[in-house]
């Protein structure tokens, strides 16, 4: 085994190595950009390297640099984790090239399987079903229009050296087909340094579901079972789970044969994952396979009992798979939720900021326990815009799917991050939709079930203003004196007394009145409705609040006038308006084409002079790895263009000048 071993990755998923190779009795080196100095990885590991600046080219894509700090340090083997340089044939290479081990499959392998045109015509040899499509190597346009065309609409154009949703356009018309060829095209040279592009007929209500594979050196491969990966926004997933709902033990069978077939038709050696596109009826169609481990493979942890990082350094290490084809069980049922930096209400635009609050559920530290987060971020980092969204991973396990599903529903409800948008809620409620919850999967429940994802109340308003009122009375209380002279309550000897809270939730203001009784009780008025209120608070963040009849539990966390509320079924945020210190506030500018979010300028749709209309797309802007359109806020005329192509905006910055 190894005595020493170099991540060359950063979040969850470097902590996950370090944890695993801890336990093994391996020391590790972190390597770490200059936006990571403080990351937590870079405290999970034994040393650390600086190895360039925040954005990935200048640092986790610099594999020199990465293969000369575990030169330096005396690693003696490099973990590619997933992302960056994990499926790069030219990094492993150079890893052999350096008596370095690389922790993953040979370069030949990630080289066959990384181009996904050159890999659908090996699983097609290898017999291995294929969805109908154009895999070839001529990328005229007018040539791929031909054979969109030919294939039938609606179509898929998929980045050939793509992975992760980038580079992927669904075109559901001819109509559709250059613009989206053109997107795509410049999505896959900005994430992978090639343009090429596949077209595939788009399988309608497609299940997405893979296999987990594992190669080693002494020429045995097994498949752990597959993990229903349906749930997606924007080609990415969203909820995974293992195993898949409905999957019959002679399919899995097929489908994990099928696997192994791909693998060592490449002569795989390590973790790896073959996508399949799964029609309705359980028809089955190789998409690609990722050299790598995946993102969710804790499902697969938790249904096995199997660390499969250990045995990605086992086998790295030349040892043979720990187990056996016919040794491997599955127990129970897991589920799978990325917690991302994003705003679903907002065609899901990455957010960044500060983790003000990061409170998780009761979880275990490692894979097996019925709850388990993982997560490469502490309460007060940062999400910046050079890397992904995904701030964590939650995973539940239980006895069967409904245990698993009621157990993700609790710890959601118990996670709390205040700060920037998450896509918190929207997963709660995405695992109580009627398709989810009825395991009716698809690659389109998203859109399916639109009218109960999006835009949906929190907390009502009745129930969050309370919360706010115990809170500021819960801080009152810890900072005046115990005589009747010098409490902040209202008290009057004879007589109420009324308090006003002004308060804004959703840009709405809202005037809530408190009154304190004489002879004790309180009452409190919202929009026009008196409840009789009461309120325990344990401390200034939780609190037991009894309006009317009902008996209910929050958490609030303050961060100046804004308080988030969280409770049993939603949360909400609001701001408590200090009306004096806000007094001559005036009104913000409206009609402003603005960056949504701090990235790269990639394109401007229109040019000075150009008369456009209200939602008409004029710039496109990338950030954390994904292209966004932006569209004007109103008809007008293109004055003047603010920033050239290429260039770094700041959230809110001013595009362009429009005109009325």
């Amino acid at each position: 085994m190894f005595k020493k071993i170099l991540i060359a990755n950063r979040g969850e998923i470097a902590c996950r190595v370090a944890a695993t190779a801890r336990r093994l009795g391996i020391q590790t080196v972190a390597v770490y950009s200059e936006a990571d100095a403080n990351a937590q990885h870079v405290k999970a590991c034994d040393e650390a390297v600086l190895i360039g600046g925040p954005a990935p080219r200048d640092s986790y894509l610099q594999w020199e640099r990465i293969l000369a700090a575990a030169k330096a340090t005396g690693a003696q083997a490099v973990h590619p984790g997933y992302g960056f340089l994990s499926e790069n044939e030219a990094f492993a290479q150079a890893c052999a090239d350096a008596g370095v081990v690389f922790i993953g499959p040979p370069p030949s392998a990630i080289q066959a399987m990384g181009l996904k045109a050159e890999s659908k015509r090996l699983m097609e040899a290898a017999g291995v079903p294929l969805v109908p499509g154009y895999h070839g190597a001529d990328q005229d346009p007018a040539l791929l229009k031909r054979e969109a065309d030919r294939i039938g609409y609606p179509v898929l154009i998929k980045a050939s050296a793509g992975g992760g949703g980038k580079g992927m356009r669904a075109v559901f018309s001819a109509a559709e087909f250059d613009a989206a060829l053109a997107s795509c095209k410049r999505e896959a040279i900005n994430s992978f340094g090639d343009d090429a592009v596949l077209i595939e007929r788009y399988v309608q209500r497609p299940r997405h579901i893979e296999i987990q594979v594992f190669g080693d050196t002494h020429g045995d491969c097994v498949y752990l079972f597959e993990r229903d990966c349906s749930v997606q926004r924007r080609h990415q997933k969203v909820l995974e789970e293992a195993p898949a709902p409905g999957m019959t033990s002679e399919r899995r069978a097929q489908m994990g044969e099928a696997a192994v077939a791909a693998a060592k038709a490449v002569g795989y050696v390590g973790a790896g994952t073959v996508e399949f596109i799964a029609e309705q009826d359980g028809r089955f169609y190789f998409m690609e396979m990722n050299t790598r481990l995946q993102v969710e493979h804790p499902v697969t942890e938790a249904i096995t009992g199997q660390d499969l990082v250990e045995w990605q350094l086992r086998v790295a290490a030349g040892q043979p798979l720990p187990l056996k084809q016919a040794e491997l069980r599955m127990h129970g049922h897991a589920i799978e939720a990325r917690i991302c930096a994003e705003n679903p209400d907002g065609g899901f635009l990455p957010a960044t900021g500060t983790l003000d609050v990061a409170r998780w559920p009761a979880h275990v530290a490692f894979q097996r326990g019925d709850v388990r987060i993982d997560a490469g971020v502490r309460e007060g980092d940062a999400i910046s815009p050079y890397y992904d969204s995904m701030i964590a991973k939650l995973i539940v396990w239980g006895e069967d799917r409904a245990q698993a599903l009621a157990r993700l529903d609790a710890a959601l409800r118990d996670t709390h991050i205040v700060g920037l948008h998450t896509n918190v809620a929207f997963l709660r409620r995405c695992a109580a939709t009627a398709s989810f919850a009825g395991a009716d999967l698809d690659t389109g429940l998203i859109e399916r079930e639109r009218a109960v994802l999006f835009d949906q109340p929190g907390l009502p308003l009745r129930v969050s203003a309370a919360a706010v009122v115990a809170h500021t009375l819960a801080v009152e209380a810890t900072t005046q004196g115990t005589d009747p002279w010098s409490t902040r309550d209202g008290w009057r000897m004879f007589g109420s007394a009324t308090r006003r809270f002004d308060l804004e939730a959703g840009g709405t203001h809202h005037e809530v009145l408190l009154a304190r009784h004489h002879r004790g009780g309180m009452t409190l008025t919202v929009e026009g409705e008196a409840i009789d209120f009461a309120v325990q608070s344990h401390d200034a963040e939780t609190h037991e609040l009894f309006l009317g009849n009902e008996r209910l539990r929050v958490k609030t966390y303050a961060q100046g006038e804004r308080v988030a509320v969280f409770g049993a079924t939603g949360s909400a945020v609001l701001t408590e308006v200090d009306v004096i210190a806000h007094a001559g506030d005036g009104a913000t500018e409206g009609g402003r084409l603005t960056a949504p979010m701090p990235g790269k300028l990639v394109a401007f749709l229109a040019q000075a002079g150009d008369t456009v209309t209200k939602g008409q797309p004029l710039a496109v802007m990338e950030a954390m790895k994904m292209e966004h359109t932006i569209s004007s806020p109103r008809d007008g005329k293109v004055a003047e263009l603010l920033f050239a192509v290429g260039d770094q905006v700041g959230d809110g910055a001013e595009l362009l000048k429009l005109e009325a």
